[in-house]
């Protein structure tokens, strides 16, 4: 399938962020099956898995099989979250094509998730670019609890910029900046957003939202706004750290889509085809989804007239 131009690109992360959380083990196949159905529908990112310990994250504990069982299509990057060398060269070893590592701004939520402090983190990180270059696999940068940490508040956007600039001396392909639990405001996006495209071009920054207070949708229009073009979803609106108080899950990727759609932003990605995945996962993970568009239906999907109208 050839890439599409598109005003937006939506990153599908669901295979991991939405699956790292949930109580249920979803199966290997079944993991294969949904990651090949968005691979189909045209996704040009789409987040894998984890190469985390099992102990940590035991539902993302078949990574490498994951990896190694999924169709591959060429326009699509398959990308691996790692939490460190070792989960690097796992990473590497099962295909990845790109390795995104993350470290939270806050240094408290950086201790819960990563059991590391910034500089250790860093030193880290310094290892995996290399190895990473010479296999010819792309690296991105993630920053967690970008715009405020559920243990230390609001950080400041310096400490933020500090981040991107030191991860961009490591030499990395991108920048994520993530709102970890969803306590972001659309100025306060605006204004991070604008800053850090001071920084580097933005086809390489990628914002990721949660809507745990609802803001995620208009978040995204602000940072759409102020120069940001790529965002990570979630069909189904799956996600949520598991070392994050509060945290709930990601931006639903068909409402996003939808939303897309209605204001004349092009995607790339065909909507209906996407609902028609959704609608499956409640049977895999079993239980109810966030997602609004799938319930209510596209605005263009009218309603017969009731018989007693007709005339």
């Amino acid at each position: 399938m050839m890439a599409t131009r598109s005003d937006i690109v939506i990153q599908e992360v669901s295979p991991r962020d939405g699956l790292q959380i949930e109580p249920k083990w979803i199966e290997t196949q079944d993991k294969i099956q949904l990651i090949n159905a968005m691979s189909a529908i045209g996704f040009r990112r789409i987040e894998v898995s984890s190469f985390v310990s099992p102990r940590a994250v035991p539902s993302l504990r078949d990574a490498a099989e994951v990896f190694i069982g999924i169709e591959r299509r060429p326009d699509t990057i398959y990308t691996a979250l790692i939490p460190n060398h070792k989960g690097a060269e796992l990473a590497l070893a099962a295909g990845a094509d790109e390795l995104n590592f993350v470290m939270s701004a806050s240094e408290m939520h950086n201790r819960a998730n990563m059991n590391m402090t910034h500089e250790r983190s860093l030193l880290s990180f310094a290892e995996i670019v290399k190895p990473a270059r010479q296999r010819g696999v792309l690296v991105n940068g993630s920053i967690a609890t970008a715009f405020g940490c559920p243990f230390e508040g609001l950080q400041p956007p310096e400490k933020v910029l500090n981040i991107v600039k030191r991860y961009l001396d490591l030499g990395v392909d991108g920048i994520t900046l993530a709102d970890t639990t969803g306590m972001a405001n659309p100025r306060q996006v605006s204004q991070l957003v604008d800053e850090t495209l001071n920084l580097l071009p933005s086809d390489k920054l990628t914002l990721h939202f949660h809507n745990t207070r609802g803001l995620g949708l208009v978040n995204i229009l602000a940072a759409y706004d102020a120069g940001a073009r790529r965002f990570d979803a979630a069909i189904g609106g799956l996600g949520g750290c598991p070392f994050a108080p509060g945290a709930t899950g990601n931006v639903c990727t068909e409402d996003l889509v939808n939303l897309c759609d209605e204001i004349g932003l092009t995607t790339g990605l065909d909507l209906k085809r996407l609902i028609h995945v959704s609608r499956r996962l409640v049977g895999l993970i079993g239980h109810d989804v966030s997602d609004q568009i799938v319930k209510a239906g596209r605005p263009k999907d009218l309603h017969p007239i009731p018989a007693h109208l007709r005339s």
